[in-house]
This record gives structure tokens, C-alpha cells and sequence, in this order.
């Protein structure tokens, strides 16, 4: 387990990381040392694995109930969490549970009682109060995000969770953004802050103003989308989700490749959504603010603000999805007709669209395959079926994700027809698997 400096970078490399970065390091020594901890750093600087190496390292192998509690406040980040912790390779058991999903596949996991657990507050109140698993050594808590999270679970869950640990010696509180008030009942008595926000003044992001002719920007956001091209990632946020539906009708009269995530949507497509933009099927994601913080996703070269959220902490949180770290990103404001931006946002150059460009169709496609880890299939499995049956060559092979009960390929969209037509039904270890594109 994780309990010495050789440990923790054995974890490290399996993670392929070879050295933690100051605000790492800075939030290893403080969490350690100190009962509460709150951790403020802007998204993508790598707060998740600041707290999790002193988490487990304080966790007792012989111990075989739940010990360390992690509240998210949305679907995707306890997802995520969970997959860190696999992919650390510690030895400790960890488990997402989350609203959205059927509460029967939680009680399943929950069987085996994991060792860190991460869930909603909604999700995570409701199996407490049905006494599902014992809480009593549950001794160091973690709410991620905890601005949102206690925003999420202000009907009384977070309240409720809090009355079924009290045995908490160490609570640690994150955040891409500062100044929100914090609830007495979470008891961060003393606690040390750790600001790492001012960083974000040195971050190369530039932000760029986008005039439109009228206040219906549709246009303008097509001509601007050309203007990037489809080679670079990027995420267009609008405020409210019938503006995601009607943005997505429109641009799917352009032909623009793109796919959608907001609250709304069911959780399955939530996922594809994703997994199509990492592995560049699309290179569009028209999104609400859930997708400003705690998603999988890799760094987005631009932001496209289609409309102007209502708080600075929103737009900073949106802003957050690109120039990530030391990589530089583009923040675009579209500005309709006599349309006036809030105090908080500031002012910025113009740009004028002077070539709208070529936009060439999405190189990937994703195909979906009806077989995962639980019928003992691998990543290996998938590509020897795609390089010997499929006939594919190593360069149109792209990235495979497999999940627990699926999988899901990117293929070039010129042979993805002929390819789930010679491979949908065919035998991969010990099961026939449908093969789709979605």
C-alpha cells in the first residue's frame, strides 16, 4: 500500500507521471499534516491526485470498511475519480455510485465494500439513511468541487451525510474558484488554505471577441467554427438546454460534426458524447456548464462563450477548459446586436473573420462493440480482431475504450460501413459481439 515515499512513485509511473508539480507537492505536505485542508488551483492543474496520494496513504489495510468518503458533485467526476484510483494501482477498492443510474448495480458493488467511496450527495444521502454500509470508520473526507457540491446537495443531503460520519479527523475541500461561504456543519475549524488561483493570471489564454450582425448568432457561430477548422477541440457553451437542442438542429443543417452534453441528457449518451470527442469523431461538444469541470476530456484548444454565463465563477470555470497548465487556448465571446456583457467580463479585441476557411469531415468515426471487461475482453482482443479479421492497418486503428459491459473503437468514417460488415458477429473471446457506428 501507499504508505512510503518508494510507494507513491511506484503509483506515479503507473500513472506515467515522473514528478509531481508545486501545487502537488505543496497540497501532499498541508493534506499530511494538517485535520482540514482547503485547496483552491485552476481546473486541469491536477488536483484529483494532490489529494488522493496522502488519502491512501493514511488508509489501514486491515481495515475492511469504508474509510475515506470523496462528495462530486456530478456523475462524470465520480466516474472519473474512480478511474484514477483503479489506474494508481494502490490495491484499495473504490467505488462511483451516482444518481442516473439504476440503484440496484450500487448495491451490487456495494456487496464488497470498497475502501474510498465517491458519489453525489443525492445518491450517497439516500444509502446512508438505508444503512447500506457502516460509516463509523469512515475517518477523512473529501468534497471536490465543493462550491458546486454544496450547491448540489442544498435540499438537506449534504446535512444528512454529514450526521453519518462523525469520525471525521481529516476534510479536505477543493476548488477552481474562491470566495464561496462555507457551511459550519462541514466543520473547517482552522483550516489551511491553499490558494493556487493567482497562477491563472500567468496562464496564456487569450480571449477574443466575436461582433455578430443580429442577436441570432447561429451564423456567426458556423463561420467562426469554419474559421478554426475541425482539427482542434473545442466546446461551445450556451446557458439553458433548449439552446443546446436548437444550436445542434442548426449545425447538423451545416454539416458540422459535433455532439452535445447537459444535465438533461440520459447518462449513456452523456458517456458517447464524450468518448467521441476524445477520440476525435467529433471535434465540437455543445455543452452547458457541466461540462466546464469534472469531465474526461482532453485539453480543448478553444471555448466558444455562444452565450454569456450569468457569474464570473461560471465563466472562469468555462474559461478553465483550455489554456490548461502551460498549454496555450483561446476563449472566443460571441456578441450579438446590441447585445451588453456583464461587469465581470472583460474587455477584449475584437476579431474580424476575414477567411471562414474550409472545414474538412471529421477523419474518426466511433464504432460500438457489445462486449467488455466483464466478458473477459481486453484492449488486445479488440485490436487483434481489428487487425486480423478486420484487415485494418496500426494507423486506422484509433483510440478503444472499454467499458464494463461495451466498447467503443475509433475507425476512419471511409471504412467503417465495410468494417461493422465484416466484423458485427463475429466471436471475441468467448462471446458473438454486435458491432455499430453511433
Amino acid at each position: 500500500m501507499a504508505n512510503s515515499i518508494k510507494e507513491q512513485q511506484e503509483i506515479l509511473e503507473k500513472l506515467s507521471i515522473y514528478a509531481l508539480n508545486p501545487m502537488q507537492e505543496e497540497a501532499l505536505d498541508v493534506i499530511t499534516k494538517n485535520a482540514n485542508t482547503i485547496l483552491l488551483s485552476p481546473t486541469g492543474t491536477g488536483k484529483t491526485l494532490a489529494f488522493l496520494l496522502p488519502i491512501i496513504a493514511k488508509l489501514d489495510p486491515e481495515c475492511a470498511e469504508v474509510q475515506a468518503l470523496i462528495i462530486v458533485p456530478s456523475r462524470e467526476l465520480a466516474i472519473q475519480i474512480e478511474q484514477v484510483i483503479r489506474n494508481m494501482g494502490s490495491g484499495y477498492k473504490a467505488n462511483a455510485i451516482y444518481g442516473g443510474r439504476a440503484i440496484s448495480k450500487d448495491k451490487i458493488e456495494l456487496k464488497h465494500t470498497p475502501t474510498i467511496l465517491i458519489g453525489t450527495p443525492g445518491r450517497l444521502a439516500d444509502h446512508f439513511e438505508q444503512g447500506r454500509f457502516t460509516t463509523e470508520d469512515i475517518k477523512t473526507l473529501v468534497i471536490d468541487e465543493f462550491d458546486i457540491s454544496i450547491e448540489v446537495g442544498s435540499g438537506g443531503e449534504m446535512k444528512t451525510i454529514m450526521s453519518y460520519i462523525p469520525n471525521i479527523s481529516k476534510r479536505i475541500l477543493t476548488s477552481a474558484t474562491q470566495g464561496t461561504s462555507i457551511p459550519s456543519y462541514l466543520k473547517m475549524d482552522k483550516a489551511i488554505t491553499l490558494n493556487w488561483l493567482k497562477d491563472k493570471a500567468s496562464s496564456k489564454l487569450t480571449v477574443k471577441t466575436i461582433l455578430s450582425l443580429s442577436k441570432n448568432k447561429h451564423n456567426t457561430l458556423v463561420d467562426l467554427l469554419n474559421h478554426l477548422g475541425s482539427s482542434d477541440p473545442g466546446i461551445v457553451f450556451c446557458n439553458k438546454k433548449e439552446s443546446i437542442e436548437d444550436l445542434s438542429l442548426f449545425l447538423e443543417k451545416k454539416k458540422i460534426a459535433h455532439t452535445c452534453f447537459y444535465a438533461g441528457m440520459e447518462q449513456r449518451d452523456r458517456d458517447r458524447a464524450l468518448i467521441k470527442l476524445r477520440n476525435g469523431s467529433v471535434s465540437v461538444l455543445i455543452a452547458s456548464d457541466l461540462a466546464s469541470r469534472g469531465i474526461d476530456i482532453p485539453e480543448m484548444k478553444f471555448i466558444i462563450h455562444y452565450e454569456i454565463p450569468d457569474t464570473f465563477e461560471q465563466y472562469t470555470h468555462r474559461n478553465g477548459r483550455t489554456a490548461r497548465v502551460d498549454a496555450k487556448g483561446t476563449a472566443y465571446l460571441i456578441k450579438g446586436d446590441k447585445e451588453i456583457f456583464p461587469e465581470f467580463i472583460e474587455n477584449s479585441k475584437v476579431e474580424i473573420l476575414s477567411n471562414n476557411g474550409d472545414r474538412k469531415p471529421q477523419f474518426w468515426t466511433t464504432l460500438f462493440i457489445s462486449g467488455g471487461r466483464k466478458d473477459k475482453i481486453s484492449k488486445g482482443d479488440i485490436a487483434g480482431l481489428f487487425f486480423k479479421q478486420g484487415e485494418v492497418t496500426k494507423d486506422q486503428l484509433g483510440t478503444i475504450e472499454l467499458k464494463q459491459d461495451c466498447a467503443f473503437v475509433a475507425v476512419p468514417a471511409s471504412i467503417a460501413d465495410a468494417l461493422v460488415g465484416k466484423l458485427t458477429n463475429t466471436r471475441l473471446k468467448n462471446k458473438n459481439v454486435r458491432i455499430f457506428i453511433i
